[in-house]
């Protein structure tokens, strides 16, 4: 681990403890395996408890920024879930995975699972957009020699994606207002 990729590390864990300060937070790092270790070799995923901030689980990504980062701008990742569980764990590193190896990911892009987010979900993608749970004070994180960008990965579905390729990212996003999705429920009804 070079120095840049532990002080990037540690300020988005730092950054992470501050903003859900109250909440349990576990630092799991994750192998991705012997053949993908290379492209994210410094991956952690931090999973932040329930407590006085959300009554969900998040589970955030710390190492992306390290691997990608142009002029000093970056990204990593927070997912938020209904319970703690080790698939979440092991979706943000598929997440950091396809970002980190070849497919870079950005706001409004989407990334497909290639199988329900829990078995028994319709939701089989991943959203790319702001952390409408959290708010800009999570989005904005300051690392030494730049800034990193914390971006929510919200599971979809196919037809919500064909909708969003048709109509576009806002509409489909005014789509999960008007039906008050809760994004935390693997089994909520596609709006599309």
């Amino acid at each position: 681990m070079s120095d840049a990729s532990v002080l990037a590390a540690e300020a988005v864990e730092s950054h992470v403890r501050a903003f859900f300060e109250g909440h349990s937070v576990e630092v799991v790092d994750y192998d991705l395996g012997p053949e993908r270790r290379e492209v994210a070799p410094d991956l952690r995923v931090l999973v932040v408890g329930p407590g006085p901030r959300s009554d969900s689980w998040a589970y955030v990504t710390a190492g992306c920024w390290a691997v990608m980062e142009k002029d000093g701008h970056g990204l990593e990742f927070v997912m938020t879930a209904h319970v703690r569980d080790q698939r979440f764990i092991e979706l943000m590193s598929m997440i950091a995975y396809y970002h980190c190896g070849g497919h870079q990911l950005d706001l409004e892009h989407s990334m497909p699972i290639g199988e329900p987010w829990v078995p028994g979900s319709t939701c089989d993608h991943l959203l790319i957009s702001l952390p409408y749970l959290h708010g800009p004070d999570l989005e904005h994180c300051p690392v030494p020699e730049g800034h990193a960008r914390i971006l929510w990965t919200l599971p979809v579905t196919t037809a919500e994606i064909e909708f969003r390729r048709r109509h576009g990212h806002e509409a489909l996003e005014q789509l999960f207002d008007e039906a008050e999705i809760i994004p935390t429920d693997p089994f909520r009804a596609s709006v599309a």
